[in-house]
């Protein structure tokens, strides 16, 4: 989670300038290629509706020429059976980590499990690196099935009794 998009040096959530709230995925093309997460983003929001700001406005800021063909076709399909498609494709330029307290939002919510990541994590730079913290984060938030938590749980690096309440907390989408 952070911010992007805007001329404002070193923008915070209370001072975002002319930023966007986004994410940035680094990604392994080997395993899941840029189209299909194209695939994904167009699929998990309205992009024909309009933002009602600067801070929530649909965006791709992409890297390179091959990555704005892809994003720009992608949305031309998009648009032939919807209508107009409203989002942004710009470049990447500037991407800002957002304030600690803004990362991993739903394991946050989650005292007894986030304090077992702490343990592990004492310091919030690695909390928010963890790619075990964002698993757990992403099945709390809804993204992901019970099904598949259950075959990567012992990976996660809780203890029984954080697996057991993971494990109660998330259903089947």
């Amino acid at each position: 989670m952070g911010y992007a998009g805007g001329k404002k040096s070193d923008p915070t959530y209370h001072d975002l300038g002319d930023h966007s709230e986004t994410i940035e995925i680094d990604f392994d093309p080997s395993v899941i290629s840029y189209a299909k997460m194209l695939d994904y983003f167009w699929g998990m929001h309205n992009p024909c509706r309009a933002a009602y700001s600067v801070q929530y406005k649909s965006a791709i800021f992409y890297h390179g020429d091959e990555q704005k063909r892809l994003a720009l076709d992608s949305r031309d399909r998009l648009a032939a059976t919807s209508g107009k498609v409203l989002t942004d494709i710009v470049p990447a330029e500037k991407f800002t980590l957002a304030e600690d307290y803004h990362q991993k939002h739903a394991l946050r919510n989650f005292d007894s499990v986030l304090a077992e990541y702490q343990a592990i994590y004492p310091n919030d730079a690695d909390l928010v690196n963890s790619t075990a913290a964002a698993r757990v984060n992403s099945y709390l938030s809804g993204y992901g099935a019970l099904s598949n938590l259950k075959k990567e749980i012992d990976s996660l690096g809780l203890s029984e009794d954080g697996k057991k309440l993971l494990l109660a907390r998330v259903r089947e989408p």
